[in-house]
């Protein structure tokens, strides 16, 4: 098994000087894989199970699809989405989160999305977490952009972090009701014509779509760099995620690591969306996260920057987005 350190500031304070008199002892491999092997276990102890309240706001830079006053097609333009949530997870893996998703439309500070979310994680197991989640969407009516009728997600996942990377496989799975369609259909339709100047809309199909997600990450920490009771973290991540694109997800930005253990995202961000009328598996987005916490005592401070490839889109395939998420937990 490899491993790379990367601690710095990491102090033993029952270390004591050898005497002068003992010779240095020479450590071999297997006492440096011991050694490691100590402080992985440390690292893995600071997400140890245990029952909190998690305040956090999110900020990120996101792309809408606005209605034209001069063209049927929907015109994307960037917004700040600001995403304030509460949420309490109790030690046996159970958890509550409500959340919200604020933008200015251009008119007003407009909160035009809900959320309610219950889950449950399995954290006890030192070589693997996985978990699952329910979600409920509250979307407002007549807004002037592009909002998904899908209202119900379930969230699935499995990380596998026995590895010098921590290779996670996510499922996304999402519905609605039909009203919910029929009130978005101008929208969906405007959308679906980009790819091919035309499309066709069968009214009886159901309103679901689903992603499977698959990524890579590694944690690298630093301890007591600033203070005795601080840490940064780097975790560079790469993602890769494919699905049915009938509808698109609500998406909106997470707290990436502290509630979401496995670090995943399913947000993709382009000025190039297209819906698929087609129920077809494809691949999405492949996307590459840098991503950063700085936390003391109970608040953190969570940066991160994408870079996203949208397969879908016929121009502008590339583009970046960044979110940063602060937050204290009691």
């Amino acid at each position: 098994m490899l491993h790379i350190a990367l601690f710095i500031g990491i102090g033993f304070s029952n270390a004591q000087k050898p005497h002068k008199d003992i010779a240095p002892v020479d450590l071999e491999v297997e006492d440096y894989d011991v050694l490691f092997s100590e402080l992985d276990s440390f690292l893995d102890s600071l997400l140890a199970p245990r029952s909190y309240l998690l305040f956090s706001v999110g900020l990120s830079n996101s792309i809408y699809n606005f209605e034209s006053k001069g063209s049927f097609f929907l015109e994307a333009g960037k917004r700040f989405t600001y995403t304030p949530s509460l949420a309490y997870y109790h030690r046996s893996g159970f958890g509550i989160n409500a959340s919200s998703a604020v933008i200015n439309d251009g008119q007003k500070v407009n909160p035009y999305m809900f959320i309610l979310s219950g889950s449950y994680d399995h954290i006890k197991n030192t070589k693997f977490i996985t978990g699952i989640s329910a979600s409920r969407f509250f979307t407002k009516d007549s807004l002037s952009f592009y909002t998904s009728p899908l209202q119900n997600e379930l969230y699935a996942y499995f990380t596998y972090r026995d590895f010098f990377v921590k290779p996670s496989v996510a499922i996304n799975y999402g519905w609605g009701s039909r009203s919910a369609y029929s009130e978005r259909e101008e929208y969906i339709n405007s959308i679906r014509l980009r790819p091919n100047g035309f499309t066709r809309i069968d009214t009886k199909e159901s309103v679901t779509d689903f992603t499977v997600s698959t990524s890579i990450r590694k944690d690298f920490y630093w301890l007591d760099v600033l203070m005795g009771n601080d840490f940064v973290r780097l975790t560079p991540q790469i993602l890769f995620t494919s699905g049915t694109q009938k509808f698109g997800f609500n998406q909106t930005s997470k707290t990436y690591g502290t509630a979401r253990l496995t670090g995943n995202n399913i947000l993709y961000s382009s000025e190039e969306v297209y819906l698929d009328d087609q129920l077809s598996f494809q691949p999405l987005s492949l996307t590459g996260f840098i991503k950063t916490e700085y936390s003391i005592g109970k608040v953190f401070i969570q940066p991160q920057i994408a870079f996203d490839y949208y397969f879908p889109a016929r121009s502008n395939n590339f583009s970046t987005f960044f979110t940063l998420n602060a937050g204290v937990i009691f």
